[in-house]
């Protein structure tokens, strides 16, 4: 045999053992928050930031359809991990002002647009139980693909109320198919802050929990990779008291930690860019987490390579990269199924309802008592006095708890629209009544005081460096109304209260007041003392922000000397800070 036959021959055997390979990509997006178009509904124009983000499904339907030209439509799998129905003014309209859950009401454009771009699966995000089960079940059957929750559970059956996992089957050109598990979980705040709707009817165990229980399943089921899509951050941190025994709030990381058999991880719910991190499983096993950027910002995409050993993939490499959605314009076929719903919201939420006396503005209201945030508790105030009157409670003093929640509204003199009052109030929190006493309310305002940082008097008082303490946001820093009190930011936390007053005189700790309070507070968001315990006496599904719209609709005029007044003031040793 001739030396070049026997080196074809030996090459001709090198190729036949060459294990088979397959690779694919996984595309995953988060908490899209009802963003269709690169659109601000509250400044009536695109949005921009100094960091040059876009936002919408319409610039991912552009990226996501570049990686399938790249990939093959065949090698990708696209799914999201939750908060999709609710966070702007076009995610309300559908909700409440036309909405889907009305008898032959309308299709979300969230799932026009998701069906249209073709997800494969969706986990179920915390803000997909605000406006009931009702508009969440009517959302789910537009969808042409599965919501996922494995640990939302049915309570009278024990069961999931939805699927807990999706099965995908890639084809190769191998003859072995590659089966894709996507195990979809949810983070249990929702048993927190949508308690009106969830409570009796639906239970969150915690995401360990049920990955435990899900992932061996899922591989005995057949599973080559298994995928979570969990809308739950990587802190291990909650917003809430874990320990009444309620799962961890931001528990990612805790999953690829304690569970074995989970290749990769898309991160939901805390709006923090992560490109990659790698956790080690209990077998050593690396877990590849990804979080992409909230409102659409992001694309995660998790690029896999397999590898073909006795029969079975077994997943060689997980990488996670990121694509900004600011590098490519919006999706034609999207922006031709969508405009019309697009300039119905703009026409709705530039409707004029008053006039402002003088501009009113949030850039200050973290750190100094600003009228605009007393419109809130003044409108708290008096919808729970009218819900209160008649009843043994009336004659109860009623205070109002209000957050900060933008620094950047804006309600300028003149025309006040009802962007202009949705971008002071962009959460569609609703409105609850709690018993509260005079200590309980000391204790309140103490822990909301822990939102800046101790400075001493002789210090500089930069109002970037003495608020956040903790990465607290601002929605978890509280104003009460009805009180006059000084915050000393000089003194260690929990000791900062002093001179609270109410009606001029002393506050006594066993004094009853009626706390008019947002339904997130309400139920322990922000874990605030007392509240969550409390007594209610009233509570209504209608949002706050109605109630604000509603109220400056019938006063016609927005004048500050109707609800503003200097109730609370930072100081140091007394003296004040601004």
């Amino acid at each position: 045999m001739s030396a070049d036959r026997r080196t074809l021959l030996g090459a001709s055997a090198a190729a036949a053992e060459q294990p088979k390979r397959y690779s694919f990509t996984v595309m995953g997006t988060t908490d899209l928050h009802g963003n269709v178009f690169n659109w601000d509904y509250f400044a009536d124009r695109e949005y921009s930031d100094a960091a040059g983000n876009t936002r919408g499904i319409a610039r991912i339907a552009t990226l996501v359809r570049q990686v399938r030209e790249a990939e093959g439509r065949e090698n990708t799998i696209l799914i999201d991990s939750g908060d999709t129905i609710q966070g702007t003014p076009l995610a309300y309209y559908y909700a409440r002002v036309d909405p889907i859950a009305a008898p032959a009401g309308p299709v979300h454009p969230m799932a026009r647009s998701m069906n249209e771009i073709g997800y494969d699966a969706a986990a179920l995000g915390n803000h997909e139980f605000n406006y009931g089960l009702d508009t969440l079940r009517r959302f789910e059957s537009q969808l042409d693909f599965p919501l996922l929750a494995a640990n939302a559970i049915d309570v009278e059956t024990q069961q999931p109320a939805f699927p807990p996992y999706h099965m995908v089957r890639l084809r190769t050109d191998c003859g072995e198919d590659v089966k894709v598990a996507v195990l979809g979980l949810c983070t249990p705040g929702v048993a927190v802050w949508d308690k009106a709707y969830v409570d009796g009817v639906l239970e969150f165990p915690s995401l360990e929990t049920e990955a435990a229980h899900w992932v061996p399943k899922l591989k005995k089921m057949g599973a080559d990779v298994v995928v979570i899509s969990a809308h739950s951050g990587t802190s291990g941190a909650s917003a809430y008291d874990t320990a009444a025994g309620l799962g961890v709030e931001n528990a990612s990381a805790l999953v690829a930690r304690q569970v074995s058999g989970i290749d990769a991880i898309l991160v939901g719910h805390a709006h923090a860019e992560i490109e990659e991190m790698r956790v080690a499983d209990p077998d050593g096993h690396e877990v590849v987490l990804s979080n992409p950027l909230c409102y659409g910002q992001r694309l995660t995409l998790f690029d896999f390579e397999l590898v073909l050993e006795r029969g079975e993939w077994k997943v060689e490499s997980v990488k996670a990269s990121l694509l900004d959605s600011n590098e490519v314009e919006e999706d034609e076929r999207i922006a031709q199924i969508l405009t019309d719903e697009h300039d119905e919201v703009v026409a709705y939420v530039n409707q004029v309802v008053g006039r402002a006396v003088i501009d009113l503005d949030t850039a200050e209201a973290r750190y100094k008592d600003e009228p605009i945030i007393d419109l809130i508790t003044k409108v708290q105030e008096d919808t729970v006095k009218a819900a209160l009157a008649g009843t043994e409670h009336a004659d109860l003093p009623v205070v109002a708890q209000a957050s900060p929640f933008s620094r950047t509204s804006l309600i300028p003199a003149g025309d006040v629209r009802i962007k202009d009052l949705s971008s002071l109030y962009i959460y569609d929190n609703t409105l609850a009544a709690k018993l509260m006493t005079g200590a309980q309310i000391r204790d309140y305002l103490e822990y909301s005081a822990e939102y800046f940082v101790r400075t001493a008097a002789e210090a500089t008082a930069d109002p970037a460096a003495i608020t956040n303490a903790g990465d607290r946001p601002d929605y978890n820093y509280d104003y009460v109304s009805g009180f006059t009190y000084e915050i000393d930011i000089a003194e260690p936390a929990g000791s900062r209260i002093a001179n609270l007053k109410h009606a001029g005189a002393e506050v006594d700790d066993a004094q009853r007041f009626v706390l008019a309070v947002n339904n997130y507070r309400a139920n322990g968001g922000g874990n605030f003392p007392h509240v969550a315990a409390a007594e209610e006496l009233w509570s209504e599904s209608i949002e706050i922000r109605t109630r604000i719209i509603e109220w400056v609709t019938a006063k016609g005029a927005l004048d500050p000397a109707e609800f503003a007044s200097v109730d609370w003031i930072l100081t140091r040793e007394g003296a004040p800070v601004f």
